[in-house]
C-alpha cells in the first residue's frame, strides 16, 4: 500500500516536472522576475570582491535587525540612520545608476554615493544628542549635510524603485516652498530652504519619519521572516498542499492557484515575484487541462495580487498603517480577514465556474499526492506562522513576534534536516536567508524613506487637511463620490507606486477626508489599502497581470483585463466595508481601542456579502448551472449589488433575482447542464 502512494506521488511529479519542460511558452522564473519585478529588473549581477562586499554587508544588516529585534531597539534616529547607511549602501552597489552601467562592477559614482550615505547618516548616528540640543538652528555644515542626505534618498529610491516617487516627493518639496505663489485652497505661506532642509533631514517628520520607522523594525523583520520560511522549502509545502486539497476538483490546477499563492502570497508580500514562483507550477498545469493561456495567467496573478491583503502577514502596507493609526497590528488582521476571505471565495468560485462551462475535469484522485504524506513529510513547515500568529494574539510586539517565528524556522528546519540526515537545511541556507531578507527589504526602505518627505511636506504645510477639504467639497460632501474619487487616485498612485509608498500618500490625504464623512478609521485605512494593492491587475500597467502573461505566453493586455475582471470583488468589497462596518466587525474604535461587534450581529452582513460574491461571480463568468443568457447575467448584477448593498430590503432584491435565475436554469431551460 505505501509503495502504491509513493508510485502515484512520483507519476504525478513527473507530470508536473514534464509540463513545466514541455510547455514552449514557460520562461524561466528569473527572467520573468527581471522583466516584470521593478526590484529584481534593476539589479545588477556582482562577481568578485563586489559580490562578497555585497554579501557580507546585506548579512550584517540582518545580524543589527536581529539583535535590536532581540534586545531592543535603538534611539529612534540612530535605529532609522543605522537602517539607511545599510539600504543605501547595497543600493548604490546593487543598482545602476543607468541601464547603459555595467552590471557586474561598481563605477566611481557609485562608490561616491556609497561614501556620501556613510558620512551624512553617519553624522546623524553618533551626534543624535548634539542635533536634538540645537532645536532647528542650524550650522552651514548641517545644511550641506541635509541637502545631500535629500539627494541620496532620492538617488537610492530612483534606482530601486523607480522614478515616478522621487518625482512626486520633488513635486511636494517644491510646494513646500512655493507655497505662498499657490492658488486657492492649496496656499500657505511657504517656507525657506534652511526650514525645509532641516525638517526632511534632522527630524522625524521627514526622511527618518513614521514610515522608515517601521521600516527599520518589523516590516523588516517580517520580510527577512519570509526569507527563512522560502529558504525552509515552506512554498512547495504550500503548492503541495494545495494541489492535494483541490487537483481533484473540476477547477482542479486553477482552484490550486488560488489556494496556494494566497497562503504564499499572505507571507511574501510581492504580488509580482508571488505569481512567477507559483505561476511557474500552477499556470503550465491550468493550460494542460484546458483553460485558456490568458486565463491561466489571469488566475495566477489575480491570486498572486491578494496575498497583500490576507492575513496572518499581508503586506508591508499593514504593518505602517499599524503605526499610522495606532492600532494594535492583531486588530487589523482581524478586520482584514472577512473581506480577504471573500475577496478568495470571488476568485476561486470564479475559476470554478469557468471550469464548469467548459466542461472541465480534475484530476483522478490516484494520481495526486495524499494531504497525510505531505503533512507527514513537510507538515512540520507550517510551525513557525503558528508560533507568530500565537504570539500576535498574545499582544507581543510584531517585531519580537517575527523574530519568534524566525528563530522557529532555523531550529525546526535544523531539527528536520537532522533527522533526515539530508542536509537540506544548514549554515549556508541561513546565511543565504540573512543575505536575502536584506536584500528584499531594500525597495521598501527607500520607498519608506522618500515617502517619509512627503508626509513631512504635508504636516509642515497642512497640504493633507488641504487635499481632504478640497476632495470633500468636489463630492459635495457626499460619502459614495468622496470613495469613488479616493479609489480612483489609489489606482493611479499604485500603477506607479509600491504599496507601501501609495499607502503612505494616501494615507496622510486621502484618509482624513473619508473619515470626516463617518467612516472609521479601521474601515477608511483598509479602503485605501485595497485599491493600491489591486492596481498590480488593473490595466494598462497590470505588473503581476504581464508576468502570469509571460509565464502562460499569452496577450499581455488580454490577461490584465482578465485578471482585473477575476479581481472585481476587490472593487466591490472595499465599499461595503467603508459604508457598513459590519463586514470587517468592527463596532466602534475609540482612540486606539477598537470595539467589536458579536459574530452573532455581523453574520446576517458576511452571509449577504458570501451570497452577493457568488452571484458576482455567477455575473463575470456568464454561467450558474449553466450558461446565463443575457437577461440572467442582468439579473446576476442586480443580485450581486444588492445582497453586497447593507439592507434587509436590498437583501430580498437580491435573494429573489437569484433564485429566479437558478430556478429558470434548474427546471425551465431544458439544456444539458456542463
Amino acid at each position: 500500500m505505501v509503495k502504491k502512494k509513493d508510485d502515484n506521488i512520483k507519476k504525478n511529479d513527473e507530470i508536473i516536472n514534464e509540463q513545466n519542460i514541455d510547455s514552449d511558452n514557460t520562461a524561466n522564473v528569473d527572467d520573468l522576475l527581471s522583466q516584470y519585478d521593478k526590484d529584481t529588473s534593476r539589479l545588477r549581477k556582482p562577481v568578485g570582491i563586489l559580490a562578497t562586499v555585497i554579501t557580507v554587508i546585506a548579512i550584517l544588516m540582518s545580524i543589527f535587525h536581529l539583535y535590536t529585534a532581540a534586545r531592543g531597539t535603538l534611539l529612534a534616529m540612530r535605529q532609522r540612520s543605522l537602517h539607511m547607511i545599510f539600504a543605501f549602501v547595497l543600493v548604490f552597489l546593487l543598482y545602476p545608476a543607468t541601464e547603459k552601467s555595467d552590471k557586474k562592477k561598481a563605477n566611481i559614482l557609485d562608490w561616491i554615493f556609497v561614501i556620501l550615505t556613510v558620512v551624512v547618516w553617519g553624522y546623524v548616528f553618533f551626534n543624535v544628542e548634539t542635533i536634538t540640543l540645537k532645536g532647528g538652528k542650524l550650522s552651514q555644515m548641517d545644511m550641506i549635510f541635509g541637502f545631500i542626505g535629500i539627494l541620496v534618498t532620492l538617488e537610492a529610491t530612483r534606482r530601486s524603485v523607480g522614478p515616478e516617487l522621487p518625482i512626486v516627493t520633488i513635486i511636494f518639496l517644491l510646494y513646500a516652498y512655493f507655497g505662498r505663489s499657490m492658488p486657492g485652497m492649496l496656499a500657505h505661506r511657504g517656507f525657506d530652504i534652511r526650514r525645509i532642509v532641516g525638517h526632511m533631514y534632522f527630524t522625524t517628520e521627514g526622511i527618518m519619519g513614521t514610515p522608515l520607522g517601521v521600516s527599520a523594525t518589523f516590516v523588516f523583520m517580517f520580510i527577512l521572516f519570509g526569507s527563512f520560511l522560502d529558504k525552509t522549502g515552506v512554498g512547495q509545502f504550500f503548492i503541495d498542499f494545495a494541489y492535494a486539497l483541490t487537483g481533484s476538483t473540476r477547477s482542479g490546477p486553477a482552484m490550486t492557484s488560488v489556494l496556494s499563492s494566497g497562503l504564499m502570497g499572505s507571507i511574501s508580500g510581492s504580488s509580482v515575484a508571488n505569481t512567477v514562483t507559483t505561476g511557474a507550477f500552477t499556470i503550465p498545469l491550468m493550460k494542460k487541462v484546458g483553460y485558456k493561456p490568458y486565463y491561466a495567467g489571469a488566475v495566477e496573478a489575480t491570486s498572486s495580487t491578494g496575498g497583500q491583503i490576507m492575513p496572518p502577514v499581508m503586506g508591508a502596507a499593514a504593518f505602517i498603517m499599524a503605526d499610522f493609526t495606532g492600532l494594535k497590528y492583531i486588530d487589523i488582521v482581524k478586520a482584514a480577514i472577512i473581506p480577504a476571505v471573500l475577496y478568495y471565495v470571488a476568485v476561486g468560485t470564479m475559476v470554478h465556474l469557468e471550469a464548469c462551462k467548459l466542461g472541465l475535469k480534475g484530476l483522478p484522485r490516484e494520481e495526486l499526492p495524499r494531504l497525510s504524506n505531505i503533512f507527514v513529510k513537510s507538515g512540520y513547515l507550517v510551525i513557525p506562522l503558528i508560533v507568530i500568529i500565537t504570539m500576535l494574539v498574545q499582544q507581543r510586539t510584531p517585531t519580537y513576534a517575527a523574530l519568534g517565528g524566525i528563530i522557529t524556522a532555523i531550529v525546526v528546519a535544523g531539527i528536520a534536516s537532522l533527522i533526515k540526515k539530508d542536509k537540506s537545511f544548514t549554515y549556508k541556507e541561513i546565511l543565504g536567508a540573512l543575505e536575502s531578507g536584506a536584500k528584499s527589504a531594500l525597495g521598501v526602505a527607500c520607498a519608506c524613506a522618500c515617502a517619509g518627505m512627503i508626509v513631512g511636506v504635508v504636516t509642515l504645510t497642512g497640504f493633507g487637511l488641504r487635499i481632504a477639504e478640497l476632495i470633500v467639497k468636489i463630492a459635495q460632501g457626499q460619502l459614495l463620490p468622496t470613495l469613488i474619487l479616493t479609489m480612483c487616485a489609489s489606482i493611479i498612485l499604485g500603477m506607479g507606486l509600491p504599496t507601501t509608498a501609495k499607502y503612505i500618500v494616501l494615507a496622510t490625504m486621502a484618509v482624513p477626508a473619508i473619515t470626516k464623512l463617518g467612516v472609521n478609521l479601521m474601515s477608511a485605512h483598509l479602503f485605501i489599502l485595497y485599491f493600491g494593492v489591486v492596481a498590480d491587475v488593473t490595466p494598462p500597467v497590470a505588473l503581476a497581470a504581464y508576468a502570469g502573461a509571460g509565464i502562460a505566453g499569452a496577450n499581455s493586455m488580454r490577461t490584465g483585463v482578465q485578471a482585473f475582471k477575476l479581481a472585481i470583488g476587490a472593487f466591490i468589497i472595499p465599499y461595503i466595508f467603508a459604508i457598513d462596518s459590519h463586514l470587517i466587525m468592527v463596532k466602534e474604535i475609540t482612540g486606539t481601542t477598537v470595539e467589536w461587534l458579536p459574530m452573532v450581529t455581523a453574520l446576517p452582513t458576511i452571509a449577504s456579502a458570501l451570497i452577493g460574491t457568488f452571484c458576482l461571480a455567477g455575473f463575470i463568468e456568464g454561467y450558474v448551472i449553466k450558461k446565463c443568457k443575457i437577461w440572467e447575467r442582468a439579473l446576476l448584477l442586480v443580485a450581486a449589488l444588492s445582497l453586497l448593498s447593507p439592507g434587509l430590503k436590498t437583501d430580498i432584491i437580491g435573494l429573489s433575482a437569484l433564485i429566479l435565475v437558478f430556478v429558470v436554469q434548474k427546471f425551465i431551460r431544458k439544456e444539458a447542464v456542463a
